[in-house]
C-alpha cells in the first residue's frame, strides 16, 4: 500500500487549491525540487505530481519545474496535467518520469491511451476525476455524462497501470476520501486504483489497512501533509504494520 504525497504546480510553485479551483491556491513552497527532496527524507517511496496550469491549457505549462523535482529525487514520479499526444508522454518518459497520468485524453479519445500503453507498457495511468459520479475534464472545469465505472471499464485489458480516482468534492477541503466509491471502483475493475481527493488524517490511513482496501494500490495526500494533519513516521509506519499500539 503506497502513500503518494503530492506537489501540485501552478506557476512553479507547489499549492493546493480547493475543489480543484485556481482562485484558491495556497502556496506552501515556491521550490517544488526542495519539496520533491523533503519527501523522499521523510521515507515517502513515490511522487504524484499534477501540472495545474497545464490541466487547464491542455499542454505542459510547468516543465522546469517537473524537470527540477526529476533531478531533485530518486523517488519515481508519475505526472498529470496537459499530458494528451503520444509524443509529449514519450518526451516526458524518457526525461525520467516513471509513469504520465491521462485525464481529458482519456475521456475524448480513449484509443490513443490504449495505444499508449502498448507503446509504453506499464508507464500510463489514467487519471479518473468526478463531480456528482460524473467524470470532469479540462482541469475540472468541465462535465461529461460520463459514469465512473463507464469510464474505466473502457480501459480493462489496455494495460493501464493504474487509475488515479479524485473525487473533486472532498479535493483540498480534508472531508476524508470517499471509501465507498472508491472501493467500489476498486472492485469493479482489474485495473489497479488509487484514492485521490480529501485524505484528512491518521484515521484514513488506518482506513487504508482495512481488508476492504486492500483492493487499492494507495492514496495520494496534499493538504494534510502540508498542514501537519499527517505525521509522515506514522503513517507510513501505519501501513507497513509496524505500529504496534492500539489507536
Amino acid at each position: 500500500m503506497i502513500l503518494f504525497p503530492a506537489i501540485d504546480l501552478k506557476d512553479g510553485q507547489c499549492v493546493r487549491l480547493k475543489h480543484g479551483d485556481m482562485a484558491t491556491a495556497t502556496i506552501y513552497n515556491d521550490d517544488p525540487a526542495a519539496q520533491a527532496k523533503a519527501f523522499e527524507d521523510q521515507g515517502f517511496e513515490w511522487l504524484h505530481v499534477v501540472d495545474l496550469n497545464g490541466a487547464f491549457k491542455g499542454q505542459t505549462v510547468n516543465s522546469a519545474a517537473v524537470g527540477a523535482i526529476l533531478k531533485a529525487t530518486k523517488n519515481p514520479v508519475q505526472l498529470g496535467g496537459g499530458i494528451r499526444t503520444l509524443p509529449q508522454i514519450e518526451d516526458w518518459l524518457d526525461r525520467g518520469l516513471a509513469r504520465v497520468i491521462l485525464g481529458t485524453v482519456a475521456v475524448r479519445e480513449p484509443e490513443l491511451v490504449k495505444q499508449a500503453c502498448k507503446a509504453f507498457p506499464g508507464k500510463v495511468a489514467v487519471g479518473i476525476d468526478a463531480k456528482g459520479g460524473k467524470v470532469a475534464v479540462e482541469g475540472w472545469a468541465e462535465a461529461s455524462e460520463l459514469g465512473v465505472i463507464e469510464l474505466a471499464k473502457k480501459f480493462e485489458g489496455a494495460g493501464v497501470a493504474a487509475i488515479i480516482y479524485t473525487d473533486i468534492d472532498r479535493d483540498g477541503v480534508l472531508s476524508g476520501i470517499n471509501w465507498d466509491s472508491t472501493i467500489g471502483l476498486a472492485e469493479a475493475v482489474s485495473i489497479p486504483v488509487i484514492a485521490s481527493g480529501g485524505l484528512a488524517s491518521i484515521a484514513d490511513i488506518v482506513r487504508m489497512t482495512m481488508p476492504d482496501a486492500q483492493k487499492l494500490e494507495g492514496a495520494i495526500s496534499g493538504r494534510a501533509l502540508y498542514d501537519g494533519r499527517i505525521d509522515p513516521a506514522e503513517a507510513l509506519a501505519i501501513l507497513r504494520g509496524e505500529r504496534a499500539e492500539a489507536e
